[in-house]
């Protein structure tokens, strides 16, 4: 496993890649699994909660996500009071694609690794109907609702070279490229 550089829009060679439409895997074999966890790796060091193959220059339709959200294991000691816990629960998704979406949207605040320190509000549908390669290369269909929802159509977009902030208008979209452009110069003169 290795963790690599995840694209960012400051960046104009970067952008043009993250705008590309990413191609469907014919097989989820060993080279799929081994990007698949380079992407995990990556995603835990940066931290986020999901990472679009795009998003580290690879244009397969490959995704990975967790949002901590395992089941508790047994003899675990409880989360501190206010506290929710915070279970591993890697999810990997090759090809995938919405099947049906609800009309009943759900606002989420988010962000994105490839616009690093960058959060604002997107309307998606609530709950959507998906399918996709799992690991093993099995066909899953499920329905799924709430942050899980919203981070897969986020990662989705992603494989369609589109952005969060393509959700949002043209002023709100200008202010995000301004504020990330700047956050990567401080960066770099530190």
């Amino acid at each position: 496993m290795a963790i690599r550089r995840i694209l960012t829009i400051d960046n104009t060679a970067d952008l043009a890649i993250l705008k590309q439409v990413s191609k469907p895997v014919d097989t989820v074999d060993d080279s799929v699994r081994a990007l698949m966890d380079d992407m995990l790796e990556t995603m835990y060091d940066a931290p986020g909660i999901g990472l679009a193959a795009v998003q580290i220059g690879d244009l397969r339709r490959v995704v990975v996500m967790d949002l901590g959200d395992g089941p508790v294991p047994e003899g675990a000691e409880p989360a501190a009071e206010g506290e929710e816990p915070r279970i591993p629960n890697p999810r990997f998704f090759a090809n995938p694609e919405v099947l049906w979406a609800s009309d009943e949207t759900f606002c989420y605040e988010e962000g994105c690794l490839s616009i690093p320190e960058y959060f604002d509000e997107v309307e998606r549908p609530a709950r959507v109907r998906v399918t996709y390669l799992d690991r093993a290369g099995a066909r899953i269909e499920e329905e799924i609702e709430g942050l899980y929802a919203v981070c897969f159509q986020h990662e989705l977009d992603h494989l369609n070279g589109v952005l969060f902030i393509d959700h949002l208008s043209r002023l709100r979209r200008d202010r995000a490229m301004s504020k990330v452009k700047k956050t990567m110069r401080l960066r770099e003169d530190a």
